[in-house]
């Protein structure tokens, strides 16, 4: 039988105690991966759940915020659609102001002057060869439904209270004394006021057939100050 030397007894209790620290270290790095892992899933798992959270806000939010912009987009539409009514509003005062006269108007316009005939052939007839105030009314009539602005005679604004009547070899307008030739002025698209006033048959023809002189003039520029009613 071979004798066991103390040498061996010590070198063989040094693997024994190196194979249990290997065996040891082995398991604690396995025990210290595993718990490493298991942590690390769960913070993936808690990063999980909060970034689930974090997209349900979010789709709350997104839905508030359609919500919002829906209700703007109807403020909006209900505010352009008040502006748009509020600047009809305030167009139509204005058109009643320059028609009453109560405000200054500007712009482009025609002149039509209507005077005596320089000829009477019968000095017992004629008054049926001057100026009447139906011949005017005729005028301002046409000038008025073809769009005129505002109006004018011999430089007097008339507004829709105004009243023209003879007085003898004058005319008054509102009270106001005027002698032929009588300018009336108005103010609105050259155009189509003098071709109401030329159509065939129309104003400038009856009153022709009536002896009035009519001269039409177009006008770049006419102005007329509001008038003052008194109450």
């Amino acid at each position: 039988m071979r004798k066991v030397r103390g040498n061996d007894v010590i070198l063989s209790f040094v693997f024994l105690v190196l194979g249990f620290m290997l065996s040891f270290s082995y398991q604690y790095t396995k025990e210290m991966r595993r718990d490493v892992t298991d942590r690390q899933w769960q913070k993936e798992y808690e990063y999980r759940q909060l970034l689930i959270q974090a997209q349900k806000e979010t789709s709350k939010l997104k839905k508030r915020l359609l919500k919002k912009q829906e209700q703007l987009q109807r403020s909006e539409k209900e505010l352009a659609d008040e502006k748009t009514a509020y600047a009809g509003l305030v167009k139509e005062v204005e058109q009643l102001r320059m028609y009453t006269g109560k405000v200054k108007v500007q712009g482009k316009g025609i002149e039509v002057t209507l005077a005596d005939a320089s000829y009477v052939p019968n000095e017992q007839n004629a008054a049926n060869y001057i100026v009447h105030e139906q011949h005017v009314w005729k005028v301002v009539h046409e000038l008025l439904v073809s769009g005129a602005e505002a109006i004018a005679i011999n430089g007097q604004r008339i507004s829709h209270r105004s009243y023209i009547v003879c007085n003898g070899p004058v005319i008054e307008v509102d009270g106001v004394q005027h002698a032929a030739p009588f300018v009336i002025a108005a103010i609105g698209d050259p155009h189509v006021l003098m071709s109401a006033l030329n159509i065939a048959g129309g104003v400038k023809d009856e009153l022709v057939n009536d002896h009035v002189v009519v001269k039409i003039a177009s006008k770049d520029s006419l102005v007329f100050d509001p008038m003052f009613h008194s109450e």
